[in-house]
């Protein structure tokens, strides 16, 4: 069964620096039938303008995974760590017992990124930071695992029973994805258009996929796709 939450019709933040797109309620955006999936809670896509950001700020009991789309983004935190995250980087930190963390686009372009908030399995962690990149080519035409639990093959480690892959999927090509029983998936479309079975999913486009053993996805276009499997 599949519940599409097609790109127009998620919630919207407006601000001089920043245009903000929300799959979940966030902030001032509240729909009760979107408080998240699973141990997934927030899929936002910003876009922030040149040499703007968010200030100094605190997080506590979350997975906060930031996936830069395009630009840059500047990182810094309370556990010393300082860094500039660009596309093909994916960057983890946890949250745990309590941070500050200020991200800003250090650029003169507009900074386009997926930030990403996963519950945790355990409250209390202590607090962690991971960045790592990741070959266009690992991604093409094929699933690439960016993040576990167990940080298996070089993944990130996240802390929860949720697997976060990726593909950069080329226009004519298909790809499957098979579901072990009892999981369940939540496919995001970062950029593109593709078929999955009857539905066409243009970019922005998030579906909930539960009770399916497999999927298989037809790109009409290039596409680049996120998808999670979870408990």
């Amino acid at each position: 069964m599949f519940d599409i939450i097609r790109s127009v019709t998620r919630g919207a933040a407006h601000h001089s620096w920043l245009d903000a797109r929300h799959t979940f309620s966030f902030a001032e955006y509240h729909d009760p039938n979107r408080m998240g999936f699973g141990s997934l809670r927030v899929i936002n896509e910003d876009r922030i303008k040149a040499g703007k950001g968010f200030g100094k700020h605190p997080h506590n009991d979350m997975e906060i995974v930031t996936y830069l789309i395009e630009g840059a983004l500047e990182h810094k935190d309370s556990m010393g760590n300082g860094s500039v995250i660009r596309p093909g980087e994916l960057q983890r930190m946890t949250a745990g017992t309590g941070v500050f963390h200020s991200e800003v686009n250090p650029s003169d372009s507009e900074t386009h990124l997926l930030q990403i908030w996963i519950l945790p399995e355990k409250i209390g962690l202590q607090p962690g930071y991971e960045q790592k990149f990741f070959q266009r080519q690992d991604k093409l035409n094929q699933w690439c695992l960016l993040g576990s639990r167990d940080g298996r093959d070089g993944a990130l480690t996240i802390h929860q029973d949720i697997e976060m892959s990726s593909t950069i999927l080329q226009a004519g090509q298909s790809l499957d994805y098979a579901f072990a029983p009892g999981r369940r998936g939540f496919l995001q479309v970062v950029s593109g258009q593709l078929q999955m079975g009857d539905e066409k999913l243009l970019s922005g486009d998030g579906v909930a996929i539960v009770d399916t053993s497999s999927i298989r996805l037809d790109a009409t276009a290039d596409a680049e796709l996120l998808l999670f499997d979870m408990a």
